[in-house]
């Protein structure tokens, strides 16, 4: 005669229904983590935005001071020459004043 099978029957523990779901846990509260303060988190994408901004206007500031050059060359153009913008830069660039002048630097 043939020796009968065991079945070995085990109590269900309440620990063993818990590991799923704090596993599960555990990997949700890394990934928020690392959406808050990852690499391409909320918080890095603030730094990224107050540096867009400084860029901006350090842009905006360039781009100004372009178009002030711009005019100036453009006054210097020939048949635009202007008498008063000439004496003024041939002075500056000559260091020259007459003593009855009066001499504003910027």
């Amino acid at each position: 005669m043939s020796k009968p099978t065991l079945t070995k029957q085990y109590r269900k523990s309440k620990l063993a229904r818990l590991v799923v779901p704090l596993v599960t846990c555990g990997f949700l509260a890394y990934f928020a983590m690392h959406a808050q303060s990852g690499r391409y988190g909320l918080e890095a994408k603030q730094d990224l935005m107050s540096s867009l901004a400084a860029s901006q206007k350090r842009y905006d500031d360039l781009r100004k001071k372009r178009e002030h050059l711009e005019h100036q060359v453009e006054l210097l153009r020939d048949g635009t020459l202007d008498r008063d913008l000439i004496d003024e830069r041939s002075r500056q660039a000559l260091n020259y004043a007459t003593p009855n002048e009066i001499v504003v630097m910027k």
